[in-house]
C-alpha cells in the first residue's frame, strides 16, 4: 500500500511538473513568437512607408535605413509591368523568375501579410496601388531562433525533469514517512491485540471443554466455571482498553471541559487507593498544592490519576513509598507520581507510552495489557496537555503538565 501511495505522488507531482513545463513553454513560444513577428512587420512597414523610388534616386542594394536590421527587398512593378528590387544584397534580385513566382504568389493571395514558405520570406503589400510594390523580408533567421530556443527548452525540460523526479521520490519518502510510522504501528497494534485476546481465548476454551468432560468431578467442574469466569473479566477488561484507544483516537469521546480543582480531584483518587498500598504493605505520601485549577473532562483526569496510581502499586518496590505530589509552575501546573523500581533505560522512558509496551514481558500478571499509559497519553494530549516519564537514581517519575486556569 505504501508503495502504491509512494508511487501516486510521484506521478501527482511529475503531472504537476508536465503541466507547468507545458504552459511554460507554450507561453514563452507564443510570446516570442508574436514578438519576432511584430518586430518584423514593423521593419518591413518602415519600408513601405519610404518615398518611391524615382530614376534620379542612386540607392545602392544595401543601402538600407539605420532601423532596418532583418534582411529584406523590396519588389516594385514599372508601369512596363518590369520589375524594380531594392534591398539587401542577401538575396540575388537580379533573378527575374524569382522575382515573378513571389508576385504571383502574392498577387493570389488574399491577405495584406502573409508567408511563402517555400522561400522563407514574409511579404507586406503596399496600400499604394500605383506603383504597386511589396516589401520582402526573411524569416529563415525567425525559425532558426524558435528551433533554438525549442531545443534549449527540451534540454532545460530533461535536466528539470530529472531533477524534480528525484526531489518527487524524496518528497514522497518524506511526506509518507508519517503514514508508514502509523502503519507500522497499526500493525504491530492489530498483531499484539490479536496475541493478547488470543491467550484468553484459548484459557476459555480449554476449560469449556474440560468442562463438558463428564470424567471431571463436581468440584473440578466448578473450577473450571470460575476459571472462564476471571478469565472472560480480564478480557472485557481488555476490550474495553482496546475500545476506549478507539475512540480517543477517533476523538469520540464527549469531553465535557470545565473548570475543576485538580488539587481536590487528585486527594479523592489517593483516598481508594491508600487501603489497596496498606495491604500490599507499601505506603502511599503526597504533597498537593492548594486551590490548582485547571480546565478539563474530570472523569478522564481522574482516570489518569488512576493509572498512574495503579501503576505504582503494581510496579515500585515496596521498601521505599511512593509520593504524589502537585505543584505549581508559572502558568503550569506539575504532578508527579514517583517511586522506586526497576530503573528504566532511555528508550523505556520513550516506548513506555506504546500500546502493549512492556519492559519487563515475564512481569505479566494477566491483570495489564500495556494500554493504560497509552489511554492516559491520550487523554492529556486531548486536555493539550504532556505527559512524560523520567528515571534517576533507581527512582521512576511520571510527570503530567497542564496548564492551570
Amino acid at each position: 500500500m505504501l508503495k502504491r501511495l509512494k508511487i501516486k505522488f510521484v506521478i501527482v507531482i511529475m503531472s504537476i511538473v508536465t503541466l507547468f513545463f507545458g504552459a511554460s513553454f507554450g507561453i514563452v513560444m507564443h510570446l516570442t513568437k508574436q514578438n519576432i513577428e511584430r518586430e518584423s512587420i514593423q521593419m518591413m512597414n518602415a519600408m513601405q512607408f519610404r518615398p518611391p523610388f524615382s530614376p534620379q534616386q542612386q540607392r545602392k542594394p544595401n543601402d538600407i535605413p539605420d532601423n532596418i536590421r532583418l534582411p529584406f527587398f523590396t519588389v516594385t512593378v514599372s508601369e512596363d509591368g518590369s520589375f524594380k528590387a531594392v534591398g539587401s544584397d542577401y538575396y540575388d534580385l537580379t533573378d527575374d523568375k524569382m522575382l515573378s513566382t513571389l508576385m504571383d504568389f502574392v498577387r493570389s493571395s488574399d491577405k495584406q501579410v502573409g508567408m511563402i514558405p517555400e522561400y522563407d520570406l514574409r511579404y507586406m503589400k503596399s496600400a499604394r496601388d500605383v506603383p504597386e510594390s511589396v516589401v520582402f523580408a526573411d524569416i529563415s533567421s525567425e525559425k532558426a531562433m524558435i528551433r533554438g530556443l525549442i531545443r534549449n527548452f527540451i534540454i532545460t525540460g530533461l535536466i528539470g525533469y530529472a531533477v524534480f523526479f528525484v526531489i518527487s521520490l524524496l518528497l514522497a519518502k518524506w511526506v509518507t514517512k508519517p503514514v508508514e510510522k502509523t502503519w507500522n504501528e497499526q500493525k504491530q497494534f492489530i498483531a499484539d491485540a490479536s496475541h493478547e485476546l488470543k491467550t484468553p481465548i484459548t484459557v476459555i476454551m480449554t476449560n469449556a471443554e474440560m468442562l463438558s468432560d463428564k470424567s471431571y468431578t463436581q468440584s473440578d467442574r466448578e473450577g473450571f466455571t470460575k476459571n472462564i469466569l476471571s478469565t472472560t473479566k480480564r478480557m472485557r477488561g481488555l476490550v474495553e482498553s482496546l475500545l476506549e484507544l478507539a475512540r480517543l483516537d477517533n476523538n469520540r469521546t464527549a469531553m465535557i471541559k470545565e473548570i475543576i480543582d485538580y488539587s481536590k480531584l487528585i486527594n479523592n483518587c489517593l483516598l481508594p487507593f491508600e487501603p489497596l498500598f496498606y495491604e500490599n504493605d507499601m505506603e502511599l505520601s503526597s504533597d498537593i498544592d492548594e486551590d490548582i485549577r485547571v480546565e478539563g473532562d474530570k472523569d478522564k483526569l481522574r482516570q489518569v490519576v488512576t493509572i498512574l496510581l495503579d501503576n505504582a502499586l503494581k510496579y515500585c518496590d515496596k521498601e521505599q513509598p511512593v509520593t504524589v505530589k502537585l505543584r505549581r509552575q508559572s502558568a503550569h501546573c506539575l504532578l508527579s507520581v514517583s517511586g522506586k523500581g526497576s530503573p528504566l533505560s532511555k528508550a523505556d522512558c520513550e516506548n513506555i507510552f506504546k500500546r502493549f509496551y512492556r519492559v519487563d514481558p515475564s512481569r505479566n500478571d494477566g491483570h495489564s495489557y500495556g494500554l493504560g499509559l497509552s489511554i492516559a497519553e491520550s487523554i492529556i494530549s486531548e486536555h493539550g496537555g504532556r505527559i512524560w516519564a523520567e528515571s534517576e537514581n533507581g527512582y521512576n517519575t511520571f510527570w503530567v503538565s497542564l496548564a492551570e486556569k
